[in-house]
């Protein structure tokens, strides 16, 4: 394990687990990473057909831990520069493997706008999807703002992206970014059966047509390097700075 990031093939799967329990799966610059190195390194092994990315049981991601996310963006340098969190986002919008998202228990932010990416997700029953940037002053990331209301329309996207509320499990599979609602604890086994089954497919009929399926990576990109501007602006914003503020002033009494 490097980084509260769980790395293991097996059947022809990749599957990148966070295991950071205590802080709920809580992604730091060194989980951002790891993850983004093992998407990297899988795509030139023939032996991988697909991607897993799973929170264990219990939980997905809290998203950001804005603690660690604060301090990389108040560095006196430049090593925190792209940032961890960049080098993930680009690694899925580079990936050209099935991507299958497990999704058990809370997925905030970043945890909703990587499921974007994915070609297939599971959800149990209690898995919940938020994306707050709002909340915060910010803008989404990820190129979500391309991407959410092309998989579930202008109003829900902009109910979840620009109003910052919460989708359940049944609403995300009504939205369409969800395909199979499992039992609690079950994401990541099931995860496994449809990487399988994906396995068993004619290897390149699957590449090019998981390609034909996807928009323009120019776009993509496009749009992740717009996000990121605004987003940049935004933490320097009044906006964020209160937002930021009043979230660690409540963390501390707590």
């Amino acid at each position: 394990m490097i980084d509260h990031v769980i790395v293991t093939d097996e059947d022809n799967t990749r599957i990148i687990t966070m295991r950071r329990p205590d802080k709920k799966n809580a992604l730091t610059q060194g989980m951002y990473i790891a993850m983004a190195d093992a998407i990297k390194s899988a795509q030139n092994d023939p032996d991988i057909r697909s991607i897993v990315i799973s929170g264990g049981s219990g939980v997905f991601t809290a998203g950001n831990d804005l603690e660690d996310f604060a301090k990389a963006n108040t560095a006196n340098d430049d090593s925190s520069r792209p940032m961890a969190a960049t080098q993930f986002l680009k690694a899925l919008a580079y990936n050209e493997k099935p991507l299958i998202g497990a999704v058990d228990g809370i997925a905030v932010g970043v945890g909703t706008t990587m499921l974007f990416h994915c070609d297939y997700v599971l959800a149990s029953t209690t898995a919940t999807f938020s994306t707050p940037f709002i909340h915060l002053g910010l803008v989404p990331e990820a190129a979500s703002s391309l991407l959410a209301p092309r998989t579930m329309g202008h109003h829900r996207a902009f109910s979840m992206l620009v109003m910052g509320r919460s989708v359940t499990a049944d609403e995300a599979r009504e939205a369409g970014f969800v395909n199979v609602i499992v039992a609690p604890g079950h994401t990541e086994v099931e995860a496994r059966k449809v990487a399988r089954e994906i396995g068993s497919l004619p290897k390149d009929a699957v590449a090019l047509t998981r390609k034909l399926l996807k928009p323009a990576r120019e776009d993509v990109l496009r749009r992740m390097d717009e996000e990121s501007h605004h987003f940049g602006e935004r933490l320097k914003s009044d906006e964020a700075r209160n937002a930021f503020s009043a979230f660690f002033a409540r963390k501390k009494k707590a």
